[in-house]
């Protein structure tokens, strides 16, 4: 298993397009996986330690798994089916150790509200991960629009890097790149 951190959610401003990144911890290759507006903010709110009013669905589990004496050991992104990703949550309950299925969007907001490891199959950081480019100066891994941005997918890698010159400008021409294909998708014929 491949241990990540949560580097950042990004937000298209014309399309609303969200992306979770995750970054290996001890390299940096990284991992962009498609998610809901919804999660996005679920994941958001903990990156900037905001506290909402009332509990979020997420902030509800993790209460349930710490009343019912369930201790979540960990998450993991265990497999990619096309450009759809899969998690487990991995818990310890006072009858054993339990796995439960789930969107990974859900497991990684719940694991950085639990403050567990999240981790990601070898096979699933092979094929969907995006590797920094030594060659390059910039911060900026490899990107391109993908074909789908349904939730909790995929984007695709490119064999270009995008520019920037700095921290916020890691994704700029991701970003841009999911404006153009929108255009383009509403001049094309279904």
């Amino acid at each position: 298993m491949i241990r990540v951190t949560v580097d950042s959610v990004r937000v298209s401003l014309l399309t609303q397009n969200r992306v979770v990144v995750l970054r290996e911890s001890d390299s940096r290759r990284y991992l962009p996986i498609w998610i809901g507006q919804f999660e996005a903010d679920a994941i958001s709110f903990v990156l900037q330690s905001l506290t909402p009013s009332r509990p979020m669905t997420h902030d509800l589990l993790n209460t349930l798994f710490h009343e019912l004496n369930a201790q979540i050991e960990h998450v993991i992104i265990n497999d990619i089916q096309d450009t759809t990703f899969f998690a487990r949550i991995v818990a310890t309950t006072a009858t054993g150790p339990i796995e439960i299925d789930a969107r990974s969007s859900d497991a990684i907001a719940l694991a950085i509200r639990a403050n567990v490891p999240i981790f990601v199959a070898p096979h699933v950081f092979d094929q969907a991960s995006v590797p920094f480019d030594t060659d390059e100066q910039q911060d900026t891994p490899l990107f391109r629009s993908p074909g789908n941005t349904s939730r909790d997918e995929a984007p695709s890698t490119a064999n270009e890097t995008s520019g920037g010159d700095d921290t916020l400008s890691l994704f700029r021409d991701f970003i841009n790149s999911l404006d153009n294909e929108d255009d383009n998708k509403k001049n094309t014929p279904e």
